[in-house]
């Protein structure tokens, strides 16, 4: 079948929307790393709105730092691609125009240190997923035994990392006399902008010390906070939409209506003219926690403990009422912990949550969710937990969900279902887990974990004791029967 290209736009359903400006005169203010489902479904398309309302200086050019997958996807489209966003029966399909180019860091490091480099690009954006900063999740300092780290440490000739490439970039910027370009990270790590320009300044100081006093007086590392669920692309979603637009478009993503991107007002030059779903903001934590504990504590609850279940997707978990009740419980606990700005309605944003979380269109899969656990548990539950033990409070069903992620570590749901690990400490906590005979020596083993427990909880006699009942009830009754006992502890 012919595929989705500018020669194609032609060809489509009239109720299709197209990019509604020349792309042609699109100029590069953006060079986004890490070009996945969720950037262009989010960022991708906040800049889509851009160039449509006439500012054409915000194109992007997209960069991959390891395969070339997407790239393959997009480049045989003239880098278009189309946005479905589904809820319920309805679904709207939009062809996206924002992005201009996808590189491949390892073939064309030259190319990406150009772009980065080059007067009109004023903003970088990042969504390389918690593990690719090569920060320590606990300290925030660099991990200078990571190889591709470590290979950074010795030379930025050719970088090997986002850190790597962002610090050689600026060196070259502030060579030419150009100022920073804006670096905005887009993951959901806590304090995301502040952990991000640690690490570049850490790895500048590590070169050239001049170089990190010009970015930490120049540069601007803004707090940020991302919201929208993008499920993962199947083949069956890609034959669907070709069906329908008579062309296939191997680079689609589907999404949600809701869209949400709230940033620190910090920018080293004057920001685009950002439309709905964004909001600029003096203190982003706020915002950051309430997603953070609410929306993600309780994804990464559904994922482990339905995964466990047997059950493939959010929406599948939440049809069963033991499961809605744990969720509601967990938000009760973590809600607790949350100084929400006066903007944020809590209970209007959970009662939104749970309407997104039943949306069965997305078909958001439980084992997506819960890939790299151990970069994800400390600010999404681990934090919440050390929040409501030293007020004294209760956390069950934190405690609960905690205990599904140490569960899934054995690789083997309720139903004897073997699955694969996918966490960039899998191997580690596997040698942690071997000779660890019961639930008892399962819980140390993985609280000994500093990299992942914070030293508060390590100890914490409460803590290892929830933890410990929660796991034999896991190992020895089920995922299921544990959600329906949670709503009787409090």
């Amino acid at each position: 079948m012919t595929r989705l290209s500018e020669a194609t736009l032609a060809q489509l359903p009239g109720d299709v929307l197209r990019p509604a400006y020349d792309r042609g005169a699109v100029k590069t203010g953006v060079v986004h790393l890490g070009i996945g489902a969720f950037h262009r479904a989010h960022q991708a398309a906040v800049f889509d709105d851009v160039l449509a309302a006439g500012d054409l200086r915000w194109g992007i050019v997209a960069a991959s730092l390891r395969a070339p997958a997407v790239r393959d996807q997009m480049a045989p489209q003239d880098g278009l691609y189309t946005m479905l966003v589904r809820d319920g029966a309805a679904q709207t399909a939009r062809i996206m125009g924002a992005v201009q180019k996808v590189l491949i860091a390892p073939e064309a490091p030259g190319d990406l240190l150009a772009v980065m480099a080059a007067p009109d690009t004023h903003i970088v954006t990042l969504t390389i997923t918690e593990k690719g900063y090569k920060l320590d999740p606990a300290s925030g300092a660099l991990i200078e035994g990571d190889p591709q780290l470590a290979a950074d440490m010795r030379s930025l000739d050719v970088p090997k990392t986002a850190l790597g490439y962002i610090v050689a970039a600026l060196a070259m910027r502030r060579g030419a006399g150009l100022k920073p370009f804006t670096a905005i990270s887009c993951d959901n790590l806590p304090h995301n902008g502040s952990r991000l320009r640690g690490g570049v300044l850490a790895l500048a100081r590590h070169h050239d010390p001049d170089l990190a006093v010009w970015i930490e007086a120049y540069g601007a590392f803004p707090e940020t906070m991302v919201d929208r669920i993008v499920p993962a692309t199947t083949p069956q979603d890609i034959e669907d939409l070709a069906r329908r637009l008579g062309v296939e478009d191997c680079a689609m993503v589907k999404t949600e209506p809701f869209t949400q991107w709230v940033i620190e007002d910090h920018f080293c030059g004057a920001p685009p003219a950002f439309g709905t779903g964004v909001q600029l903001t003096a203190a982003v934590a706020p915002w950051e926690e309430a997603k953070l504990r609410l929306l993600n504590g309780a994804h990464s609850g559904i994922a482990y403990l339905g995964g466990l279940a047997g059950l493939t997707h959010v929406h599948e978990v939440l049809e069963r009422p033991e499961a809605r009740a744990f969720v509601e419980q967990l938000w009760d606990e973590a809600q607790t912990t949350l100084s929400p700005p006066p903007e944020l309605d809590i209970a209007a944003y959970r009662k939104a949550l749970m309407a997104r979380f039943d949306n069965p269109t997305l078909m958001h899969r439980t084992h997506q969710i819960a890939m790299d656990g151990s970069q994800k548990l400390p600010q999404r539950l681990l934090a919440p937990i050390a929040a409501r033990l030293a007020a004294g409070q209760g956390i069950e069903a934190l405690c609960l969900a905690v205990a599904g992620w140490i569960r899934w570590q054995a690789g083997r749901d309720d139903k004897g279902e073997t699955f694969t690990i996918d966490d960039p400490l899998a191997a580690d906590i596997a040698q942690r887990l071997v000779g660890a005979e019961d639930a008892k020596a399962r819980v140390d083993a993985v609280l000994g974990l500093e990299a992942v427990v914070p030293p508060a909880l390590q100890h914490h006699a409460a803590f290892r004791a929830a933890l410990i009942r929660w796991l034999t009830i896991l190992e020895t009754q089920g995922a299921l029967a544990a959600l329906a006992l949670c709503k009787d502890v409090s």
